[in-house]
């Protein structure tokens, strides 16, 4: 079916400009070459035996752990109604799957909307399934999750890190150094903070450093 298409085509171009162009012989003979060129490049190349369908689509390409999925029982605690939605989650965006992450926790904050865990863990997949932009919608879900614990650390505490993700140093910097100024003493998650924060001075000084004029 490929070549009589290609055939019919290349016999109805030459028929066309021979009627209506005018074209002299040696015009002629070129537009003739140029027909033949392109269908020896076709019974090269072409694959008229294979059926017209789309490719099928990109398999998810597996990622490594996030930064969140290691550092959320650290902060979050485990064994509660957010850990079991929050595995699952983590699982999906290990296999590069952060569309059904998102889903997933979208679906357990409509369950659960006074969870902050939750709405933490849908921000993070929000920002992993954006390839670490902070999109406003994983910023409303941050926002949330402070709302509705605003003494807790979880929340600022991985707002800033999707905020480090998404190469908002100085934001993730107040964020984080509020956190710390608001912080008891005796925290058990407070040396963790103050790790963050000062590699983070270190990233925003080296950045600086590198776009110094010499």
């Amino acid at each position: 079916m490929g070549w009589i298409l290609i055939l019919a085509f290349a016999l109805a171009v030459g028929l066309a400009l021979w009627r209506f162009a005018r074209f002299d012989r040696a015009a002629l003979q070129l537009v003739g070459a140029a027909l033949l060129l392109a269908m020896a490049g076709y019974a090269w190349q072409g694959r008229p035996g294979l059926s017209g369908r789309p490719p099928p689509p990109r398999a998810a390409e597996a990622r490594a752990e996030s930064a969140f999925a290691e550092m959320r029982h650290d902060v979050l605690g485990r064994f509660d109604l957010a850990d079991s939605w929050l595995t699952i989650a983590d699982g999906y965006a290990r296999r590069g799957d952060t569309r059904s992450a998102v889903y997933l926790l979208a679906n357990a904050t409509r369950q659960y909307p006074l969870n902050p865990d939750l709405w933490i863990g849908l921000g993070n997949a929000l920002v992993l399934h954006a390839d670490g932009a902070m999109s406003p919608a994983a910023r409303l879900a941050f926002e949330r999750a402070i709302s509705l614990a605003p003494s807790a650390q979880g929340p600022r505490f991985f707002y800033g890190l999707a905020l480090v993700q998404g190469g908002e140093f100085a934001e993730a910097e107040k964020v984080w150094r509020d956190l710390l100024a608001a912080a008891p003493a005796g925290a058990s998650w407070r040396p963790l903070l103050e790790q963050r924060i000062a590699l983070l001075a270190q990233l925003r000084a080296m950045i600086a450093g590198s776009r110094a004029p010499r």
